[in-house]
């Protein structure tokens, strides 16, 4: 994608103005531009074009009535000419402002490319085009890594994703590839993926100072879910390549992450697999032990990404981290109860709940804490098995998921768990419809002010 953010101090200005500072702005305008904007009769809202006198873009102008709105202007990069503008508005809203501009000018052009040329942003201002370009390099590799295909997206394919980013910021990466997996105890990873010819595998990458505090970030990464066994509906299947979104969601954090040198000793597990069909795949009613050392009898095969990550949670609870944050597109339950824009999540640590909760509301990257209600526990119970992978009511699903994984953390580590669509269904400013993260600028800026503060 060609760069449409930069640092320069030339270009078309593009003024951004609250609805109630245009007023005042007119009057400071030339006749013209006045005489202009009256019989266009433009009223201080949208985006106007303002022609010199003559005929070439002068300038062009967005007023709205909420700019801290983070997307206030974020689709002005859709409906300017392919030219340079240099961005006008007050320090505070630069960086939104390039942000939500990166991220409306994106285009999935793996398959298809526009010939449409794109207008640039410019800013005086090298330090916001780099931390915006950051931001909009990490939430476009999470579109493009959901709205892949399949095909061109298995565990192989995610793996070397995660390899090259590891090359770039000059992490470790290592990778545990099928029938190891069973050697290095990850059982129910491998018991999931291994009716697939696309090998499953563990990825994992750590990156900074051993000497900092630990994150460990957890992606769900079923690259396809055919539901197994229990093999899901047409309707319900067509979108499951985006059932690898909670990797591609954890892989969008580490790059902010790792691109903004927080101090912190980052990890990132990754169970990657393909839930397929074939004469060896599991079964309803089979009986797995997984890395702990705990049964679970596997309800429905269309409950497989509990089970690839509660062995990755496990091995997430080796190294004593200091938070875990996992990221799955788990349960269709949580979308019924949130909707699909409102990415729900579990906590055990209800001070960085807060935390987030504030921070999304404040940054427009909303979050939404669900109960840990200990209750409905009890709806797990297997008469095999210490427990089933499904519950016994489809009601609270999100909850029962997530008592699941509960059960694979240590008690005295604070865990989050997100659970996300990562796909819009409509399109909104900024955002097109297609593979989206939600959560990790909120997650990030927890991350950054508590531990660059």
């Amino acid at each position: 994608m060609e760069q449409n953010l930069v640092c320069a101090k030339n270009g078309i200005p593009l003024y951004l103005l609250s609805t109630n500072e245009f007023s005042q702005w007119q009057l400071d305008q030339s006749d013209f531009i006045q005489n202009w904007l009256e019989n266009t009769q433009y009223e201080g809202k949208g985006l106007c074009l303002i022609p010199s006198e003559t005929g070439n873009l002068h300038c062009a102008l967005f007023c709205s009535n909420d700019l801290q709105d983070f997307f206030a202007s974020a689709d002005i990069a859709k409906q300017l000419p392919a030219q340079q503008f240099l961005l006008k508005c007050k320090n505070t809203l630069r960086l939104n402002a390039a942000i939500s501009w990166g991220l409306s000018a994106y285009q999935f052009e793996l398959y298809k490319k526009s010939d449409k040329a794109q207008p640039v942003l410019a800013i005086d201002n090298q330090n916001i085009v780099d931390h915006a370009n950051n931001f909009v390099s990490a939430i476009h590799l999470v579109r493009d890594m959901i709205n892949t295909p399949a095909s061109d997206m298995m565990p192989e394919h995610m793996a070397n994703t995660v390899e090259e980013m590891a090359k770039q910021f000059g992490a470790q990466f290592s990778q545990i590839i099928g029938d190891d997996l069973l050697k290095e105890n990850y059982p129910t990873i491998h018991a999931v993926g291994r009716a697939s010819v696309h090998q499953p595998r563990l990825l994992d990458m750590h990156w900074g100072n051993e000497q900092h505090p630990k994150i460990t970030l957890v992606g769900k990464g079923v690259c396809f879910d055919s539901g197994g066994l229990d093999i899901k509906p047409t309707n319900a299947m067509r979108l499951m390549k985006k059932d690898m979104g909670g990797a591609a969601h954890v892989l969008g954090l580490a790059y902010l992450i790792m691109s903004h040198k927080l101090p912190i000793r980052l990890r990132v597990i990754i169970p990657s697999v393909e839930n397929a069909v074939s004469s060896n795949a599991f079964r309803p009613g089979d009986v797995l032990t997984t890395r702990q050392g705990m049964t679970v009898e596997v309800d429905n095969t269309d409950a497989e990404g509990r089970l690839v990550l509660c062995d990755a949670l496990s091995e997430a609870c080796n190294d004593k981290p200091d938070a875990i944050f996992d990221f799955a597109t788990l349960t269709g339950a949580c979308r019924v109860a949130l909707g699909t824009e409102l990415p729900g999540f579990f906590s055990t640590d209800q001070d960085i709940a807060s935390s987030l909760l504030e921070i999304g509301q404040n940054i427009d990257d909303p979050v939404w804490q669900l109960p840990l209600h200990k209750a409905y526990r009890s709806l797990l119970k297997s008469d095999v098995a210490d427990i089933s992978n499904c519950a016994s009511t489809p009601f609270g699903g999100a909850i029962t998921a997530a008592l699941y994984l509960q059960e694979f953390v240590d008690s005295d580590i604070p865990w989050l768990h997100f659970d996300v669509m990562a796909w819009n269904n409509r399109k909104l400013p900024g955002r097109p419809v297609g593979g989206e993260a939600f959560g990790i600028r909120c997650v990030f800026e927890y991350l950054q002010g508590k531990y660059q503060a």
